[in-house]
């Protein structure tokens, strides 16, 4: 069966080496010889090297006024800007998403696949929790936001229609692609970077968190949560807008580190009791890496996670799920873990991470394109439609 010629990868913005771009990584990986395409691209010299040296082709947000500092703020005109590359001599296009990357325009004689990170979470489901958080009510700022997301599910919604095969990063992001698009999709899970996060040395007597400090991480239930526990340790790495809250909430047993050079966060990774873990994620890499370095995990229950975070009721488990979003939900599951955990094992969370290595992801992601490219050429050959009934399941995880 004939193979793509062209291929055509498009990222939403470059503008640091994080998830989805570690992600991207891969995908360039799987297909060097792609041209890459983004909506704008800011990376600092020192965060390049993952790209190869390839050239990045961006729209004209690259050339707004102040887009480098505060490219979000032209989010309004991100879906027109999307739509103005020309992707028409590829076979093949490949969306990077979780904003408006699958809005690209393709034809009839053109495969487009989406590799969806989530619908616009901001403008779907947690649209009055951001706003919430932005402080945007009712006023003429607020109606002005709402009225944009408005707007934006319009455009997300029809462009949609243009994506041939779906692949969701979790079974939870699968479950958002089908309530917003009503469209089916293959979970192939990210990867994880397994070589980096390698166990060594003892366990201290410490719990340990690690994250960015912004609402939807709940690092301040966790902080609170120990609170009430002053016999026990908690170590919190990271930094953001939150850290007067959480400054504020720590008590003498909670120590506060701020942001961690790698070799820092690793040692304390390596040696905590357990990392714990508060938020709702679509993935959720830090406590796939904290399993890496045999560390057990105690997160909520809710999003992706129990995907990934086998818990005591499994054969091998690797740590404790709780269903209470709060303090004391927290303060319940910690209770739990000093009294169940010594059958979680630094062997089996290690082995549990490794579901999710690069290699594994590379592989799954090649199936599932190529699946995807082999329907479409038969669909064509019969003088079909591009979409059809699509193999779906999961096809990285372990399962």
């Amino acid at each position: 069966m004939k193979r793509p010629r062209r291929v055509a990868i498009v990222h939403e913005w470059l503008v640091t080496y994080a998830g989805s771009e570690r992600v991207l990584e891969q995908m360039l990986a799987v297909y060097p010889d792609a041209d890459l395409f983004a909506v704008c691209e800011f990376l600092p010299p020192d965060e390049r090297r993952f790209l190869g040296g390839r050239p990045v082709q961006t729209t004209f947000v690259q050339r707004l006024p102040l887009a480098r500092s505060k490219y979000r703020g032209w989010l309004p005109v991100m879906p027109f800007a999307i739509e103005q590359l020309d992707l028409s001599a590829y076979d093949l296009v490949i969306s990077s998403s979780h904003a408006v990357a699958k809005g690209v325009l393709t034809g009839p004689d053109q495969l487009h696949v989406c590799m969806c990170y989530s619908p616009i979470r901001y403008a779907w489901d947690l649209q009055h929790q951001y706003l919430r958080q932005a402080g945007l009510g009712w006023g003429p700022r607020g109606l002005a936001a709402r009225w944009l997301l408005h707007k934006l599910r319009d455009w997300d919604a029809r462009s949609a229609n243009g994506v041939d095969e779906f692949a969701a990063i979790s079974e939870f992001v699968g479950r958002r692609i089908d309530k917003t698009y009503r469209r089916d999709s293959t979970v192939v899970y990210p990867p994880v970077d397994v070589e980096r996060f390698t166990p060594a040395g003892a366990r201290e007597d410490y719990y340990v968190t690690a994250s960015r400090f912004v609402p939807y991480k709940c690092v301040d239930l966790i902080v609170e949560a120990f609170r009430d526990m002053p016999d026990r340790r908690l170590v919190v790495i990271g930094d953001g807008p939150q850290m007067p809250l959480v400054r504020s909430r720590a008590t003498p047993n909670v120590t506060l580190l701020g942001h961690q050079p790698f070799p820092e966060l690793l040692r304390w990774l390596r040696g905590a009791r357990a990392y714990l873990f508060a938020a709702i994620e679509d993935f959720g890499i830090a406590p796939l890496e904290a399993q890496a370095v045999g560390t057990p995990v105690i997160a909520y229950a809710g999003g992706a996670l129990p995907e990934t975070i086998p818990g005591l009721d499994a054969e091998r488990p690797c740590g404790v799920l709780y269903d209470a979003q709060t303090p004391a939900g927290i303060r319940d599951a910690v209770r739990r873990f000093e009294r169940e955990g010594d059958r979680i094992t630094a062997d089996a969370c290690r082995e549990n991470a490794e579901r999710f290595a690069p290699d594994r992801f590379r592989a799954a992601f090649e199936t599932w394109v190529e699946r995807a490219w082999d329907a479409f050429e038969a669909r064509r050959s019969r003088g079909l439609p591009a979409r059809g009934e699509a193999e779906l399941g999961t096809l990285v995880g372990g399962r």
